[in-house]
């Protein structure tokens, strides 16, 4: 058995790399079938089926393509190019090429031939009468998803699954002996037995019904399915987890600094269950002691192991209203590894030592154990430092100076972020309330305060440490990156600024300081929060990577994530790198590059972001269907060809008002000033105006809600949350 399993291992180290095999195909200048190019490369008759698993390989990559016939081409010798297939709601779809460049227009007969997520080779077609490119499908190279979940439907005896990604917009048949048990109108997910092709729908099988689609908590259950989100532990993590125990040994705490009788304590909100970080603060002199101290998950989660690996598929905790999918099993996220109070945690401390002015002087990482005094929320914080209310939490004089401290370091600190430029976008968050049976029964705006804020300053000093503690050492760990505006971006925000009177500074290259500046001054217009969201907008989206770019939101040259490894995968990588920093070493991550970790770290946060999205969109359907034929005030937040979007007063809830439903009129749609305009009528509507609107059409699978502009009596405060309009009632003009 040794010998054999050595000459396998002399064998591949002999097979030509993808390069040698690109070059002969390249060479050859016709297509060869794999048979001819064995013979070009010399491959012996034993390595053969290692070498044609090689190919198979590159053919699934697209770098190489294989014709009827089986012989092997360059794609770019037949003008084929590789991409992902990109499915609309609306039939058609897109293919975004893995070069680059503009997306390929995929018409509704090509969608026919592949699912949303494919990877596929196609042939670019001429461009169409309406001067768009467009590609034709040749050959799934891969699939993007092989189940899906949907919802069961009959007609006229035929079985069929109407997926809930919309993006996914076909058809699935069911085989009769597929169906088993499932209901019409159940949420099932299903596995594709048989693709579809130009000629035929895809076939299906029933895996596993979730259902019915009013079912209590089925919205979740179809998120975690629809975006491939992680949600079953494996048995190996869930072992290495019950091996760790529930509490600190001795022998952990060898070696690390005691800070058990300093009064740390947490700071949360009322909900949270996995703490990972703590605080204190103390004058020292003229200046301030500033201790963040972050539950040290990298102790107990060891790189390569089982719960690393369950970690690092999941890439972050998930937080859905009612539930919480962790990135670690829950013995470790809300028990050995978060924060309890009145218990002993090993943390990584950041002790910083901060000048009069809130500028960081110096600072230490370490490893050290805790004991957190006290278990605080953000209400009863501030109502100490606003109000001098104390908790029985506070019954430490120690706890309250901490916190007096606290707040004068959060003002000193805050004084530089304005100085510094940082955009501050006040964006109001909303938060569902349940009933016993799970029904939203109201949607109330989530208050931030000066505890928040605090506690926000204070891991963002932590942060910015780290980042620079990497920087000084010269290895790689992973950056939070936030690039400014691309220059199609700003082109476009600058046109509509200037119709709104408005400037953005900076020209080409706008600083931080300059959309700071803008900010300040549409604080008090009544258009601030569209205004706000646009600027918003025209900056790029936060990722992860391995290169220094820079925060361009918080104006930091270099910023990292270190602050919460409990729920976030890259700080658990940060705090690796450190560790191994204050070990003289380097640290490696085991079977992924830093780019690699990048890109997944940002793909996993994307996909949590659509996946609570989603749901959210799902619960306001169910909650405005209570409304059906109510009248609300709203702002037009967009302006399309095919009509307006307004979101409702106090409640964050988007809707479309059709074009049909604007008067018999033909409207012109003018997308650099954002308006519809009447051409009879001469109406215009525009962004940020403001509209009463009616509630005409839910559809909760589609999440789409319908609204009719209204033109009778007017409620001067819009719906109550209970759902009867309690404001006094006032004729309101027509709508204009």
């Amino acid at each position: 058995m040794a010998s054999r399993s050595s000459f396998s291992c002399r064998s591949r180290a002999h097979l030509p790399d993808d390069g040698r095999v690109l070059n002969a195909v390249r060479e050859a200048g016709i297509p060869l079938l794999p048979l001819e190019l064995m013979k070009r490369l010399q491959v012996n008759a034993i390595d053969r089926a290692v070498f044609k698993a090689q190919l198979e390989q590159l053919v699934k990559r697209g770098v190489l393509f294989a014709n009827r016939k089986g012989a092997l081409c360059l794609p770019a010798a037949l003008d084929v190019v590789v991409g992902t297939v990109l499915g609309h709601p609306d039939g058609y779809g897109f293919l975004e090429l893995d070069e680059g460049g503009d997306d390929l227009y995929l018409s509704p007969q090509e969608m026919f031939k592949a699912l949303h997520g494919d990877k596929v080779a196609a042939r670019r077609l001429v461009r169409s009468e309406r001067g768009r490119a467009e590609a034709e499908i040749l050959d799934v190279l891969e699939r993007g998803q092989r189940d899906i979940v949907g919802r069961l439907h009959q007609r006229h005896g035929v079985w069929f699954v109407v997926a809930e990604d919309r993006r996914v917009n076909q058809d699935f048949l069911l085989t009769p002996e597929g169906r088993g048990t499932a209901k019409v109108d159940d949420i099932v997910v299903v596995e594709v037995v048989e693709p579809p092709s130009a000629s035929h729908e895809a076939i299906v099988r029933i895996k596993e019904v979730l259902g019915a689609a009013n079912n209590d908590g089925i919205e979740i259950e179809i998120a975690l399915r629809k975006h491939a989100l992680p949600f079953v532990f494996s048995e190996a993590a869930e072992r290495s987890a019950e091996k760790l125990g529930d509490c600190v040994k001795p022998s952990d705490i060898k070696g690390r600094r005691d800070l058990r009788d300093l009064p740390l304590v947490t700071i949360d909100g009322e909900t949270a269950r996995d703490f990972d970080d703590a605080v204190y603060a103390t004058r020292a002199g003229k200046n301030f002691r500033l201790i963040v101290a972050i539950a040290d998950v990298s102790h107990y989660v060891k790189d390569g192991g089982a719960l690393d690996r369950a970690a690092r598929e999941r890439g972050n905790s998930v937080y859905f209203p009612r539930r919480v999918i962790p990135m670690l099993p829950e013995t470790l996220s809300n028990g050995l590894c978060s924060l309890n109070p009145a218990a002993d945690r090993l943390v990584m401390a950041c002790d910083m030592l901060v000048s009069a002015k809130g500028i960081v002087q110096h600072y230490e990482f370490y490893p050290a154990v805790i004991h957190s005094q006290a278990r605080l929320t953000y209400t009863e914080v501030w109502n100490y430092l606003s109000h001098g209310a104390t908790h029985p939490a506070m019954k430490s004089e120690e706890v309250r100076e901490s916190l007096d401290t606290l707040y004068i370091l959060f003002k000193r600190f805050f004084e530089q972020r304005q100085k510094r430029g940082a955009i501050d976008f006040e964006t109001t968050e909303m938060e569902m309330h349940f009933d016993a049976r799970g029904k939203i029964e109201k949607i109330t705006p989530l208050v931030r305060n000066d505890a928040h804020r605090l506690i926000e300053e204070c891991m963002l000093a932590a942060n910015v440490c780290a980042a620079e503690m990497i920087r000084a050492h010269h290895v790689q760990s992973l950056f939070r990156v936030h690039e400014g505006p691309t220059p199609e971006k700003l082109a476009a925000l600058r046109t509509f600024l200037a119709l709104c009177a408005l400037r953005l500074g900076g020209g080409e290259k706008p600083t931080t300081k300059d959309y700071a500046k803008l900010l300040e001054q549409i604080r008090e217009r009544d258009d601030k929060d569209l205004l706000q969201t646009l600027l918003l907008r025209s900056l790029q989206r936060a990722e992860y990577s391995p290169d220094e770019k820079g925060h361009f939101g918080l104006a930091y040259p270099a910023y990292t994530h270190f602050t919460s490894p409990i729920r976030r995968y890259p700080d658990l990588l940060v705090h690796r790198t450190l560790k191994a920093i204050l070990a003289g070493k380097t640290y490696q991550p085991k079977g992924d590059s830093w780019d690699a970790l990048g890109e997944h770290c940002s793909m996993t946060e994307r996909r949590a972001d659509e996946a609570t999205r989603d749901v959210e969109t799902w619960l306001k359907c169910l909650y405005m269907q209570r409304h059906l034929n109510e009248v609300m005030m709203g702002t037009v937040s967009g302006v399309t060809n095919f009509g307006l979007f307004v979101t409702l007063d106090g409640l964050s809830i988007d809707g479309l008002v059709h074009v049909t439903e604007l008067g018999r009129d033909y409207f012109r749609f003018d997308a650099v000033r954002h308006t519809l305009t009447g051409q009879h009528g001469g109406v215009v509507y525009t962004l940020a105006q403001r509209v009463a609107v009616r509630v005409i059409r839910v559809d909760s699978d589609a999440g789409k809600i319908d609204f009719s502009l209204w033109e009778g009596e007017l409620p001067d405060a819009g719906i109550s949350q209970g759902g009867k309009d309690k404001s006094t009632v006032k004729r309101a003009k027509k709508v204009k």
